[in-house]
């Protein structure tokens, strides 16, 4: 599946496999972003920072692990699960692949921007996130931030607003680029350069995840070729049939953040390409640290990793789980009856734990 992609990515093997990672210092510019990142001082009102949504323990996912995360207001949410922006750098922009008839690219889980700049720019002034209400209050407290002399000192003195906004959201993209986030040092990195041994449960998890369990259909097992190493996933987009999670507080939110209250449907990337049969689809993550940044699909429904990889296995032989969200657009050829026994699965979950960096 996917061929064309899968192509190209195998044309970095050996170059990936000749290539040592180096672990560096942060550059000014990342270090600035970082300063950003984590600078509580920047909502309103203050109080949370971009890592209260993306922290580093929880491998730059929620910090507490909660299903969709509070807004720096409280009692304000967003409607989905916060993604782990580790190895967000390398998700290449929207575009559609004619030949395998698939969406690839762009940020978020609905795919709605093109660049980690972009990106960095719109949870400042997300009423249900940062809760700024311009571009404006955010410079004005960037001016007054004791981080500002190093700001100046990379990209100059502005006076204008917006210019300012792109460097702090330059800096940002910066840090997120970084070795810090993005550092391949997992177990997984460390089998393929022949430093680590697999035990017989992850031997027989990768196994199953690269040919019973299809799980590398999409989470492909080839490098990127833009990172030169395996990120586990293909950039596209699927309806894994997840179910709405009524533990979602986006549906008791006020009508002046969500009309359609108790009735709404997360429609994914039908809504940014206003394409109906794409409905109910959202992109393929990375699996790298997954087990950091529970809980599990784009609106937190699986509290577990041995919860989801269950739900892929018996989805459509079982009645465990509820009917998916979104019904109509449901993958049906790659997971919901894989016939994995419960020591199968318990391998896949093994294997996915060597996916966390140091």
């Amino acid at each position: 599946m996917r061929n064309s992609y899968i192509l190209l990515c195998s044309l970095f093997v050996l170059l990936s496999a000749c290539r040592e990672e180096q672990p560096r210092k942060l550059t000014p510019k990342e270090q600035l972003g970082k300063l950003i990142f984590f600078d509580t001082a920047l909502s309103n009102p203050p109080g949370q920072s971009c890592a209260t949504c993306h922290t580093p323990a929880n491998g730059f996912a929620d910090t507490l692990s909660r299903p969709i995360s509070e807004g720096a207001v409280k009692g304000l949410f967003s409607n989905r699960n916060s993604m782990t922006i580790c190895y967000s750098s390398f998700v290449p922009a929207l575009s559609y692949d004619q030949e395998e008839e698939t969406y690839i690219g762009g940020l978020f889980w609905d795919g709605r921007v093109n660049d980690l700049q972009a990106q960095a720019g719109q949870p400042f002034v997300n009423p249900l996130e940062m809760g700024n209400t311009d571009h404006l209050m955010i410079t004005r407290k960037i001016r007054q931030a004791p981080y500002y002399p190093e700001l100046t000192a990379i990209y100059g003195e502005t006076d204008n607003s917006d210019t300012l906004y792109a460097h702090i959201t330059d800096a940002l993209a910066a840090y997120q680029s970084s070795a810090e986030v993005n550092p391949f040092s997992s177990k997984y990195d460390a089998y393929l350069a022949g430093k680590y041994h697999l035990t017989k449960q992850e031997k027989e998890g990768l196994e199953l995840f690269e040919k019973k369990a299809l799980c590398a259909e999409c989470h492909i097992l080839t490098p990127d070729p833009k990172a030169g190493k395996v990120l586990f996933t293909d950039h596209t987009y699927d309806n894994l049939g997840i179910p709405r999670n009524p533990e979602n507080p986006y549906f008791t939110l006020p009508a002046e953040y969500n009309i359609q209250g108790e009735a709404y449907i997360d429609l994914g990337l039908g809504a940014i390409v206003n394409d109906s049969t794409e409905n109910g689809k959202f992109r393929v993550p990375t699996l790298r640290n997954i087990a950091l940044t529970a809980p599990y699909g784009h609106n937190g429904y699986f509290k577990t990793l041995e919860e989801i990889v269950h739900f892929y296995n018996v989805r459509d032989v079982s009645n465990e789980f509820p009917p998916a969200e979104y019904p109509a657009t449901v993958n049906y050829d790659e997971l919901g009856n894989l016939g994995l026994s419960p020591e199968e699965e318990a391998a896949i979950v093994a294997f996915l734990l060597l996916l966390t960096d140091e």
